[in-house]
């Protein structure tokens, strides 16, 4: 095999690694923000979850989790971590650690961490889930607290604020700053309310 061969078979499973972690964490972006097209993005649509309670098909299983959250937790946020993927032609097999952190209605918080086994098959040229398991590896409450810089200040959300669906700041377009410049230690900027006229 000669050097650009080699150098083009690298770039070609760079590229496969890179579509099958771009799949992974648009579930997580997709469950944090009830963004239900986004979440079934990274599943093959007869794929198999397995998460405790859950087990079954990418769109039944987001509307059961979605429900779940919706009661208990106002806000969810998914961390991964750690990422191993190991390539078979059209298949994968990837494992990624992940720190679960969220906000119940009641107040309190909870945190978990765990790792994602996934199977992925490459099926028309496309990279998605097949089969998941979810595997807890800890998880409890934590004591929660507001953050001082965040509490009080009149604008706050004048760049949105954080939301479970498609009005998240995350998806405006173009993403451009609302609020006056403010610094912490100017007293007087912090309790002035932003003018948008």
């Amino acid at each position: 095999m000669d050097m650009t061969t080699q150098r083009l078979a690298r770039l070609d499973e760079m590229i496969d690694r890179h579509e099958i972690e771009a799949a992974i964490r648009r579930i997580s972006r997709g469950i944090d923000r009830f963004d239900r097209d986004l979440f079934l993005s990274g599943y093959h649509p007869d794929a198999i979850i397995d998460a405790g309670s859950m087990v079954g098909e990418p769109a039944r299983v987001y509307e059961a989790g979605r429900a779940l959250h919706e009661i208990g937790q106002d806000a969810t946020l998914h961390h991964l971590t750690n990422h191993t993927c190991e390539l078979d032609g059209d298949s994968a097999h990837a494992e990624t650690y992940f720190i679960y952190v969220g906000h119940n209605r009641d107040g309190t918080n909870w945190a978990g961490g765990g790792r994602y086994v996934d199977r992925l098959e490459r099926r028309g040229g496309a990279w998605r889930v097949a089969f998941r398991q979810t595997l807890m590896e800890w998880s409890g409450e934590i004591a929660g607290n507001q953050v001082p810089l965040f509490t009080g200040v009149p604008d706050i959300a004048a760049n949105g604020a954080s939301r479970r669906n498609r009005e998240d700041p995350s998806y405006r377009r173009p993403f451009v700053n609302l609020r006056a410049p403010r610094y912490p230690d100017d007293p007087e900027a912090l309790s002035r309310p932003l003018d948008l006229t």
